[in-house]
């Protein structure tokens, strides 16, 4: 045998020792963790407890990260250290699954678990408003444009805007960067909005340009991060019956008696809204399963196994009474189909 094959087997063989090392010192974490989006949380949480309850397998552990954080912290590597499931409220991005391919994370499978609205809600105690998405672009955007340039947003308040809007200040709590509800509401509230100014094409003529414009919010106060904890944003409103928050249907849901929701664009926030596409901030939901814990971390395949039976995310079930909306059957039943079989991700 040659010097090259030598190294070539060599090489080879440590990869082996190495995965194998890897795959049983992963068994001795015995509890799937799951991270990830604080939206995603409440649904994965119920199935969890679901799962633990079966008394087959320990409950899992779930952790609110965020999107972004949970995608970072599964991507960074495969074995115990690492996390099994991602929870994320927007799809994976190509640059994520290449970071994922870059440590190891070779196999990811995609579960589509259902929809969800994003919500501008405020307290009941106030009046009620309804909102556009170019209301709420020039609301929100550092710079808007003003005889021609960009400027200074100068619109400290929602009449400023439009004399028939509230005589009160602009304060719109939201998540942070590393939410998937933050970039949700930038393509679907910022960008979509800012397309409806036509006085910003003629002022940012490049194209790029004009996008990053369009995405960057005001740091001025009048959009308040308020953090990965939707519950915290919920407090806040009902404190302060002038603000309004932005996040996830289901937690508007579990709060109905204490807020209200904000039109947009002539449309209710409703799950039937959501299903025929008519409410415009909609979006899929998404668990990512990391294919190379299967078989080694215990459960995996049962807890998907649930997170896809009709009794938990099915138009009757247990997720739809904390808020999720539910896809057609035909789509559920696909979405099982590739989960069921750890079908990779194909961007």
């Amino acid at each position: 045998m040659n010097s090259k094959k030598l190294a070539v087997t060599a090489a080879a063989v440590v990869a082996m020792t190495a995965a194998f090392a890897g795959a049983a010192n992963a068994q001795s974490r015995d509890q799937i963790r799951a991270v990830g989006s604080s939206t995603v949380f409440p649904f994965t949480t119920a199935v969890a407890e679901a799962f633990g309850k079966g008394g087959k397998f320990k409950t899992p552990v779930v952790e609110s990260t965020g999107t972004g954080g949970g995608l970072k912290l599964f991507c960074a590597g495969v074995g115990p250290q690492h996390p099994d499931v991602a929870n994320a409220s927007r799809r994976i991005k190509k640059s994520e699954v290449e970071q994922c391919a870059a440590n190891g994370v070779a196999q990811i499978t995609e579960l589509k678990v259902g929809f969800d609205g994003i919500a501008l809600a405020y307290s009941k105690q106030a009046p009620h408003t309804d909102l556009t998405t170019q209301i709420l672009w020039k609301a929100l955007a550092k710079d808007v444009p003003v005889d021609g340039k960009m400027v200074a947003n100068p619109y400290k308040k929602w009449s400023d805007i439009d004399p028939k809007l509230p005589n009160k200040e602009i304060e719109v709590l939201g998540p942070p960067p590393t939410s998937g509800t933050r970039d949700t509401f930038n393509e679907l509230v910022m960008l979509e909005g800012c397309k409806k100014v036509a006085e910003v094409k003629a002022a940012v003529a490049d194209e790029k340009a004009r996008e990053k414009a369009c995405m960057t919010i005001r740091e001025d106060g009048g959009y308040v991060e308020a953090g990965e904890n939707d519950n915290l944003i919920v407090q806040k409103l009902t404190a302060n019956p002038d603000a309004f928050g932005v996040f996830g249907y289901s937690f508007y849901d579990q709060n109905r008696d204490k807020l209200q929701t904000a039109k947009m664009d002539g449309v209710e926030l409703s799950p039937e809204a959501v299903q025929a596409g008519k409410y415009e901030l909609s979006r899929p939901l998404y668990i990512y399963i990391k294919n190379a814990h299967a078989g080694v971390i215990p459960g995996i395949r049962e807890f998907i196994a649930e997170y896809t039976s009709e009794r938990a995310m099915g138009e009757d079930g247990y997720l739809g009474d904390k808020g999720l909306i539910s896809m057609p059957k035909a789509e559920r039943d696909a979405a099982r189909t590739s989960a069921t079989n750890l079908t990779p991700l194909q961007l």
